[in-house]
């Protein structure tokens, strides 16, 4: 399958099955998801694999962030969930929010490379990922922000993934405006 193939035959996977790949799996989709443009190469990003109790401390995390008194089993719907993390690096050359732009990168190219292994994915996020509770339970350090978590699992028989809208290229690639469109 080619890349345009992968990224046309992408779609988001709200129901899983309980199946999820390997450690071992993972890591070379990982590495080559690390491929992203990345200004400097200052790799300021960082995945984290949450499984099994994992999920019930993050549900945990949740519920104190939401201040409910009964965990959140939303981490439950995956066996495997993928935090990702923005390390942020000092920098003079590449602000912030580049950064934050290359960990995005990585976690959307790995979300192609786990569909095209036949894995369904989702990625979930929310307003409690920056929260005290939810990053303190993902150890992050003063310089990390969680943008959200990959949801993965199989692909279960006989269901549809979430629908896409054809995307309308025409009126979203556009020119620069001519110089006299511009001057005031």
């Amino acid at each position: 399958m080619s890349a345009y193939d992968a990224v046309l035959a992408r779609q988001s996977w709200s129901k899983l099955t309980q199946e999820a790949p390997t450690r071992e799996e993972l890591l070379p989709l990982v590495a080559a998801a690390g491929r992203v443009a990345d200004h400097s190469s200052l790799q300021p990003w960082r995945l984290i694999e949450l499984r099994g109790d994992d999920r019930l401390r993050l549900g945990a995390a949740i519920a104190e962030a939401n201040g409910d008194l009964k965990p959140s089993s939303k981490p439950l719907r995956a066996s495997l969930l993928i935090a990702v993390v923005v390390s942020f690096r000092p920098s003079e050359k590449v602000p912030r929010w580049e950064q934050e732009a290359v960990a995005s990168g990585v976690a959307h190219v790995l979300s192609l490379l786990l569909d095209e292994a036949g894995w369904g994915v989702i990625w979930r996020t929310g307003g409690h990922t920056r929260t005290a509770a939810v990053a303190a339970a993902h150890g992050l350090t003063e310089n990390e922000e969680l943008l959200g978590w990959l949801y993965v699992g199989g692909k279960p028989d006989g269901k549809r993934p979430g629908r896409r809208k054809p995307v309308d290229a025409e009126s979203l690639l556009t020119r620069l405006p001519s110089a006299e469109g511009i001057a005031g």
